[in-house]
């Protein structure tokens, strides 16, 4: 949390910490009705490798009569909107960050999840954070599931009083640390059934794949690859295939795709940086014949589609979202420098001028993303 208007935290802290208290004491007046809601308010990547248990819970037998809602966030709703929309019911997409300084519109936010009387709520992050916390508790469902979880998206202090809204925290396995894995535990634990699915699907159209996809950007600038070691894999791919070769991405790959295109020959690759919809992304991806990127959702999406791809992967989370475990349908190749200090959650231990990245990605050479890269070139 970033709070710029102390006061103004304060309030919504009342709203997310008092009231949840005044609301289970309302809700002891009401049946619950047969509705579920599910909270996953993470980022895009989070998204793609939990959207496959929303079908699993509206066909499992615990849930099936259920009407399944869904609190997400406002960056993917147009994948839930193309991929998921028939599993749902009610859908509210949030930016969490837009609530911590804003009183009354957490508030009407809570009251809306309140009216809807549900008897269960199940927050599948790993990593909670304040705010969902705060909502899970104004729902005052009879049954709110969660992760015990870590303190790496909520301090000690608030989280020792949301803990209190859950009626149910799940310890994590100590070998489950890669994030599908923990869905899958989450899942078949609250279900009580085993589920089959290894790893994330999402269907795009058939035929041939084609080209190759590149995502130059990284979300947060320092934990992308540097643009000139991009500049020059890209020379040595378009020597040696006679594939079509596209640059790929959002508004955080903008930068990074004028740099390629100003010093590559014209003509030579394609952008289309920003010109697709979240949607059209994936069905670019799952076109392609390979995808180089790295760790983003770019890469769970190609995992999804069943398309190659090489990922260029810092220490930051470190084996929680990459590499794939073993045994993977189209796992990613992942090119890293393993140091000392991974697992750090991006909490970096070394100073670096704001225009270089981490040392977990600067460190990776050109030569071993060409080495990964060159054995999955199409003719």
């Amino acid at each position: 949390m970033d709070i710029k208007n102390r006061h103004l935290f304060r309030l919504t802290r009342f709203v997310l910490l008092k009231l949840p208290a005044f609301f289970r004491l309302l809700a002891r007046f009401r049946t619950p009705k047969k509705r579920l809601l599910l909270i996953k308010t993470d980022a895009i990547g989070d998204y793609i490798l939990f959207r496959n248990f929303i079908e699993i819970v509206k066909r499992s037998e615990k849930y099936k009569d259920y009407r399944i809602d869904l609190l997400g966030n406002s960056l993917w709703r147009d994948i839930t909107l193309a991929y998921d929309e028939q599993f749902l019911g009610e859908m509210y997409f949030v930016n969490p960050n837009n609530f911590y300084e804003a009183p009354l519109k957490t508030l009407k936010q809570g009251w809306r999840l309140f009216a809807n009387n549900y008897e269960a709520v199940l927050q599948p992050t790993y990593t909670r954070v304040f705010i969902t916390d705060g909502f899970a508790g104004l729902t005052a469902a009879r049954h709110i599931i969660g992760f015990e979880s870590d303190n790496e998206g909520i301090v000690p202090r608030y989280k020792n009083k949301t803990d209190k809204f859950y009626t149910r925290r799940l310890l994590l396995p100590a070998d489950s640390y890669f994030e599908f894995e923990r869905n899958t535990f989450f899942f078949e634990t609250v279900l009580e059934t085993k589920i089959t699915i290894q790893w994330p699907q999402i269907n795009t159209p058939g035929g041939q794949k084609q080209g190759i996809a590149i995502l130059p950007g990284a979300g947060a600038f320092k934990r992308g690859w540097q643009g000139e070691k991009f500049l020059q894999l890209i020379r040595r791919i378009l020597q040696g295939t006679s594939q079509p070769v596209y640059l790929i991405g959002g508004p955080a790959e903008a930068r990074a795709g004028d740099y390629l295109m100003q010093n590559l020959e014209p003509g030579s690759i394609e952008n289309l940086i920003n010109k697709t919809t979240l949607p059209q992304l994936i069905e670019k991806i799952g076109s392609s014949a390979l995808l180089i990127a790295n760790e983003t959702s770019a890469i769970h999406m190609a995992v999804a589609a069943q398309t190659p791809s090489v990922c260029i992967l810092g220490g930051g989370h470190f084996e929680r979202f990459a590499p794939y475990p073993a045994g993977t349908n189209c796992a990613p190749v992942c090119v890293y420098e393993k140091l000392p200090c991974y697992y750090c959650n991006w909490l970096c231990i070394y100073k670096t001028e704001s225009h270089e990245p981490f040392p977990c990605i600067s460190t990776i050479s050109l030569e071993n993303v060409w080495q990964a890269t060159r054995p999955l070139l199409p003719a």
